[in-house]
């Protein structure tokens, strides 16, 4: 059997040659976890104590804190839409990819049309 671009034997119509360029779902290191945790905490700490020390009433007071935890939760909201939009987009890459695959390995060069 020969060998064709992607370093696979020929595949047959029931085989898949996997792809070379198949992307790694890439880990986070823990140092980078603990960093964005620490930086987190750090953050909302400082927010809070800035909050409760604020030369205001109350009622400021507490208008700053909900603006500030509506602002949290929806950084997180956008922050898991983005990533599940460009998580969707790799599985479409990923089928397309398979699709063309399938196609290269069925079709020979030398057949007469």
């Amino acid at each position: 059997m020969s060998e064709y671009a992607g370093g696979c034997e020929r595949a047959t119509s029931a085989q898949a040659c996997p792809t070379s360029d198949t992307p790694v779902k890439q880990q986070s290191t823990a140092a980078f976890y603990g960093q964005a945790v620490a930086s987190f905490s750090i953050a909302t700490a400082a927010t809070a104590v800035g909050i409760v020390r604020l030369d205001a009433d109350a009622r400021v007071r507490g208008f700053v804190g909900i603006a500030v935890l509506h602002l949290v939760t929806s950084a997180f909201t956008l922050a898991k839409v983005i990533r599940d939009r460009q998580e969707a987009g790799q599985i479409v890459s990923r089928v397309d990819q398979a699709r063309l695959e399938k196609l290269l390995a069925e079709h020979d060069p030398f057949e007469k049309v």
